[in-house]
């Protein structure tokens, strides 16, 4: 890909961009409103169907296509980048807006998830977390942040570029994916049935920073079975809880072993970047009955150039160690099953030019160099890196207690990240005057 060059004069190109800019702060109320309305569909995984209508409605409101892209389990299952997942989704699509597929030039992608994680229990909440509120410039509900706020403002972006009074001629795609939060496998879809770029902007809530890199993240479940009996006498059963607790410290060890052995450049730079986390943990099913079975799911981060292979390895050879170890085990070993993520970790080319046009209009808007943020977790652009090679980054708005109780998003961040994926677009595509 060859470097940006803008062949308008500084004057023309101020004009413009000014339109464009006015065009944002007088849209902004309905971005808001938007995001409002996503966050009451509260789109859990398999609950997705409600917040996909209101983005294919807007889509369509503002005179944008919206196509459906299914997730089509066949197809997407011959691929390796494909998380298998226990549930079905042959039925399940995404939204895709395309503009100009066969024009020339460099292409541009938006993608943004419209899945939510579950916010029970609801009464630690200060209010419903799908009924969105407002206060000391703050928008909550669950995915106000993560990402359904960053969805409305690539949206919008696209829509202030028409409102201006500018038609784009260039190819640009916005991609409205679900289960970006399991399994990847949205985003996937789009990848495999051509929707790619030559770069691509994510709205993940990690505030106006380009993220420079991000972890593996693989998902396994661990399964123990015990004996039932009757509580009068303990000792004739086998308690699956207890045998599956006595597996955690196997799996701390392993934590303990990427960060100590595999903390290389730049996640050095954390003194514990790879997180293991027993996310989910279910046994038994009576008080008074010894249980006979009990399951955890867990969730470890593992360091970019380590393939979802090797960690797959490392988690299989430390619970077949810690099982021989332990003669609760011998007669009944755990099962252990890989689910969800498997996600190797990635570093961005901070040379590509779309990442240099990023911080140019980052430092357009606010007078500043745009910083850096390295991530311990994963998100999307993991497929766009490994499948097309597409460069890329995130970049969005300010949002705290992600996946948490009340999370929320900064209003003006949003501002920010609509007015700086519009002037992206002004620079990045051919434009001109209707």
């Amino acid at each position: 890909m060859t470097a940006f060059v803008d062949e308008r004069n500084d004057s023309e190109r101020g004009v413009i961009e000014g339109k464009i800019l006015s065009i944002c702060d007088q849209i902004f109320p309905e971005v808001i409103n938007f995001t409002k309305e996503m966050v009451k569909q509260y789109g859990i995984l398999n609950q997705e169907q409600g917040v996909l209508d209101v983005v294919e409605r807007h889509l369509r409101d503002l005179s944008l296509p919206a196509d459906r892209v299914p997730l089509n389990k066949k197809s997407l299952s011959e691929h390796p980048l494909y998380a298998p997942v226990e549930w079905e989704h042959d039925k399940k699509y995404n939204l895709v807006s395309t503009l100009n597929p066969q024009a020339k030039g460099k292409s541009l992608v938006f993608n943004g998830h419209l899945d939510v994680v579950d916010a029970t229990p609801f009464d630690m909440w200060s209010r419903p977390p799908n009924e969105p509120w407002e206060k000391d410039g703050w928008l909550y509900g669950r995915g106000a942040g993560d990402m359904q706020s960053g969805v409305a403002a690539m949206i919008y972006a696209v829509h202030a570029i028409h409102k201006a009074g500018f038609i784009i001629d260039s190819p640009l795609t916005i991609q409205a994916v679900v289960e970006e939060e399991c399994s990847g496998n949205g985003t996937l879809a789009c990848l495999d049935q051509g929707y790619g770029g030559d770069f691509v902007l994510i709205p993940e809530p990690f505030g106006p920073q380009i993220h420079t890199g991000q972890v593996g993240v693989l998902w396994f479940k661990v399964i123990c079975r015990g004996t039932p009996a009757h509580v009068l006498d303990t000792s004739a059963g086998v308690n699956a809880i207890e045998r599956l607790q006595m597996l955690i410290p196997a799996l701390k060890d392993l934590e303990a072993e990427l960060n100590d052995q595999y903390r290389s450049p730049p996640y050095d730079q954390f003194d514990h970047p790879f997180n293991l986390s027993i996310g989910r943990f279910d046994g038994g099913n009576w008080a008074s009955s010894v249980p006979a079975h009990a399951q955890m799911e867990v969730r470890v981060g593992f360091p970019p150039g380590m393939t979802a292979n090797q960690i797959m390895q490392m988690v299989s050879d430390r619970i077949e160690r810690a099982t021989q170890r332990l003669p609760e085990f011998k007669s009944n070993p755990p099962l252990l099953r890989f689910h969800g993520f498997r996600s190797e970790g990635l570093l961005i080319d901070l040379q590509d030019p779309g990442i240099e046009l990023l911080s140019q209009c980052h430092r357009s808007l606010t007078g500043s160099d745009v910083e850096h943020r390295l991530l311990t977790c994963t998100t999307d652009l993991r497929a766009f890196h490994f499948y097309s090679k597409t460069a890329g980054t995130c970049y969005g708005p300010i949002a705290r207690n992600i996946h948490g109780i009340d999370e929320c998003v900064n209003l003006e961040s949003i501002r920010h990240t609509l007015m700086t994926y519009a002037l992206f677009i002004s620079r990045w595509c051919e434009i001109r005057a209707r």
